[in-house]
């Protein structure tokens, strides 16, 4: 290419979304495009890397895919492709739908692209070098997500995600290690460990035994390393060793992302969730006692099938008296094709859903401020994200990015991006603490 040209990959849904996008930027850059994730900047080609897994995410990725259409037929950009799961699986429709897209890619086909992009835009497109483990990291100056498996064995009711993206596949440790490794070179200190379902990791390839406990292992003894954060465990045969490693190795952040859903047996077993509020409660203690200080995020739902008034209040009640450290919850949304949609009726009014969901969020308001309020006077450790025009905006080693509460850290000091300072709490807000360096 006389001239390079140049690529903008947009982004939707997850955190895993992410990683294939950072994986096509460099598959796109290592072909000679100039490749830029997200940019204001105008691009000759547009990807579109979709989400479809509820209702709202679906919409929203439609809504993008018909504003680049647009674009391209005002002539603002030269061509257009789609990729990501809501062409995996609604393709056939899109492409019918949607005659000003290029062409679809789905979920796992991407792959493909920086070569079918070459073969249109030079003489001699080669084959795409393979960029094994390296990507183009588009998140902060210190953090990066980790991919350690894809697709989900579990086909919960309500979920679409195994339609998608198929069963679970775990991805070797050593080839974990490896990109880890990398990401590290890079400069990267903070490892956010992700899958749809942490707990089954391994269990494809050792006889499943979960491995999950041995690969964070493996990722603490990289010596660049600072952080490493679990996403997306599921609780029904929840690997308890992790815990261990969690408890021993100060590099593992005391923090588990485990999605619980509900509190009802009743809701719990519609949602085909293999385990009963019992056992979800004997869980979290055990948590909570193997791993003193363990702030637990969790996401919760309204409004599921066979969730009545009374069914809601044990949903309140478990969380009133759980206290979750970090807590999202969000209104049922039938996704065609689930368990859910063809076996259970949609019947509780939108209006009775959010109202739920409303008074589910306050609770957790109040105790997100309860707790937050307790760390007032300690000393703890930060990661800088970036600066604003009043305040350093960082994070603890509790705080996921994008979805958990900051630390805003005064200016009394120059602190640099992607660095580890010692803080005084101040104050507390809900979602904020405000804090000094010292």
């Amino acid at each position: 290419m006389s001239k390079k040209t140049s690529v903008n990959v947009v982004t939707l849904g997850c955190s895993k979304n992410l990683v294939d996008s950072e994986k096509v930027l460099k598959l796109l850059s290592d072909k000679g495009f100039r490749a830029y994730h997200q940019t204001d900047k105008p691009t000759d080609i547009v990807v579109v890397n979709t989400c479809g897994f509820i209702g709202d995410a679906k919409e929203e990725s439609v809504e993008e895919i018909l504003r680049f259409a647009q674009a391209k037929e005002d002539g603002l950009i030269k061509e257009l492709y789609v990729m990501g799961c809501l062409s995996e699986r609604y393709r056939d429709d899109l492409r019918s739908e949607m005659p000003e897209v290029d062409r679809f890619y789905g979920k796992f086909d991407w792959i493909s692209l920086a070569d079918d992009l070459a073969a249109s835009h030079t003489t001699s497109p080669g084959e795409t070098p393979n960029c094994g483990n390296r990507r183009i990291v588009t998140t902060g100056p210190s953090h990066a997500y980790l991919k350690i498996a894809e697709g989900c064995n579990r086909f919960c009711s309500f979920c679409a995600i195994p339609l998608i993206t198929g069963r679970f596949r775990s991805r070797p440790i050593d080839d974990i290690v490896a990109e880890a490794e990398n990401l590290a070179e890079q400069g990267i200190t903070e490892l956010n460990v992700i899958a749809q379902d942490l707990s089954s990791y391994g269990r494809d390839f050792s006889d499943g035994e979960s491995r999950l406990a041995e690969l964070v292992e493996r990722l603490a003894k990289i010596e660049k390393i600072h952080w490493i954060r679990l996403h997306y465990a599921y609780p029904a045969d929840f690997p308890m060793d992790v815990l261990d490693v969690m408890a021993r190795e100060p590099k593992v952040c005391k923090y588990l992302d485990i999605a619980l859903q509900h509190a009802s047996d009743k809701v719990l077993e519609n949602m085909r969730r293999h385990i009963t509020a019992d056992e979800t409660r004997q869980l979290i203690a055990e948590m909570r006692r193997r791993v003193p200080g363990i702030h637990i995020r969790t996401t919760l739902m309204t409004g599921f099938p066979g969730e009545g008034e009374a069914e809601f209040e044990e949903l309140l009640k478990f969380a009133k008296e759980t206290r979750f450290e970090r807590m999202g919850a969000f209104a049922y949304c039938e996704e065609e094709g689930t368990y859910g949609a063809n076996h259970f009726c949609d019947d509780i009014p939108s209006e009775v859903k959010q109202e739920r969901l409303d008074r589910l969020m306050a609770a957790q308001e109040e105790i997100s401020q309860e707790i937050q309020e307790e760390k007032i006077g300690q000393k703890i450790e930060v990661v800088v994200d970036r600066e604003d025009d009043d305040y350093y905006v960082c994070r603890t080693q509790w705080d996921s990015p994008e979805v958990d509460p900051e630390v805003l850290v005064r200016k009394t000091a120059d602190l640099k991006p992607g660095s580890y300072y010692q803080v005084i709490v101040e104050e507390a807000y809900p979602f904020e603490l405000i804090a000094s360096v010292i």
